[in-house]
């Protein structure tokens, strides 16, 4: 019996976290010898949360590991890859597609889509926070808002869709980088002085770490700031504020004014990192009063979900499809300059983009052929990049 609620890799992958109905079809389809039909399922994308114009695909890595050994081929747009609810003429768009017999992947259904709609929801959500800090550093600060066992997956996630860094240890070890953080109000209330407690984090810590105070315990922040400046000089990298939003009051304001208080003491290499409550549009605003570093947390953390579904679209090699969804296996082409896309029957020949006459790129990709994976799997940092170079192509509206 584990302390802790949650399912293991092995009850994963052989479907023990599935939902009841799909052991109770896959019993009716053994009993009437239908198990075995050959089917091509579509997952595709409900409309986005918030009126999202677009989302940041996440979970590809381990829809491999959870289809690798079950005889299915199965082909999905690259992780990290902008998708779209609809294509440019209004079709909905898959994100991958699973062909074989129906049986064997019968039961992972529920996990195939949790791993993907939390995922790209976070992802999503980290990408909209970076795309409004522009080349200011986002920190992901949101894992004790959910369970400790999913803190790789959402720094994983967070990080792929644009943060520069996750806080957590498990987290930075799923992206192959450091985590990165300040220091807890903790900290300085056990001190009983900020003072005090900066210098012992400055004479403790090894010096590669970036000094940053946190400038909001006891006092006003302008003040908090002047002294955390005089007390480190030139080791003090930045200033933090977390301040509760109960005595923020205009918090652009106090940022502009804690810039310049700092600026006018010569502190100009003193940056401001601001965080507590942040959101896009928050960042976006603390941007332009001159803060320089965000620690965003819930807002990423607890990111909608994209609501994904699997459907199937065809079987025995007929295309069959339910009310509201388009039957025939079908392909994604993309225009790799304007990033519109357009949804055509998978044997189709390859279309021009319409609005650019560019060519076109196939977006759903081998990922399993036969159970073996056959894609190959690029680390967190060639994903995030990836990332960041499409939000660069987005169009404002979108």
């Amino acid at each position: 019996m584990t302390q802790f609620y949650y399912a293991t890799d092995e009850e994963i992958k052989r479907g023990a976290t599935t939902d009841i109905y799909f052991v109770r079809t896959k019993q009716v389809l053994e009993a009437k010898k239908l198990d075995k039909t050959h089917v091509v399922a579509e997952v595709t994308p409900g409309e986005l949360p918030h009126e999202w114009p677009w989302g940041i695909l996440c979970g590809i890595e381990e829809e491999a590991y959870l289809f690798e050994g079950v005889p299915v081929d199965v082909y999905a747009m690259p992780e990290g890859s902008v998708f779209y609810h609809n294509d440019c003429r209004g079709v909905r768009e898959p994100v991958m597609c699973i062909e074989g017999t129906y049986g064997p992947f019968c039961l992972l259904e529920t996990p195939m889509l949790g791993l993907l709609c939390q995922a790209s929801g976070v992802a999503t959500q980290a990408a909209r926070v970076k795309r409004a800090a522009s080349e200011k550093s986002v920190i992901a600060f949101g894992i004790r808002r959910m369970h400790p066992a999913l803190s790789p997956m959402l720094d994983r996630a967070a990080y792929i869709g644009g943060c520069d860094g996750v806080s957590s240890l498990s987290g930075a070890k799923a992206v192959g980088a450091k985590p990165t953080g300040t220091m807890p109000h903790a900290l300085i209330v056990v001190f009983g002085d900020q003072v005090k407690a900066w210098k012992a984090f400055d004479e403790t810590i090894e010096p590669q770490v970036p000094r940053v105070a946190l400038i909001d315990t006891y006092s006003d922040e302008k003040a908090e700031a002047i002294m955390a400046a005089e007390a480190l000089k030139k080791r003090l990298a930045a200033v933090r504020l977390d301040t509760p939003g109960s005595r923020r009051g205009n918090f652009p304001e106090l940022v502009r004014e804690v810039r310049w208080e700092l600026d006018v003491r010569g502190y100009k290499h003193v940056k401001i990192f601001v965080s507590g409550g942040l959101d896009e549009e928050k960042v976006k605003t603390l941007s332009e009063a001159g803060a320089e570093a965000f620690g965003v947390g819930t807002a990423i953390s607890n990111a909608p979900t994209v609501d994904f579904a699997m459907d199937i679209i065809e079987a025995e090699g007929k295309p069959v499809a339910k009310r509201g969804k388009l039957s025939g296996k079908k392909q994604v082409w993309r225009c790799p300059q304007c990033l519109k896309d357009i949804v055509q029957l998978f044997k189709a020949p390859r279309p021009r983009c319409p609005f650019c006459g560019g060519v076109t790129e196939p977006m759903l990709k081998p990922l399993i052929k036969n159970g073996k994976i056959v894609a190959s799997l690029p680390k967190p940092k060639e994903i995030r990049e990836h990332v960041l170079r499409q939000l660069q192509k987005l169009t404002l509206e979108r």
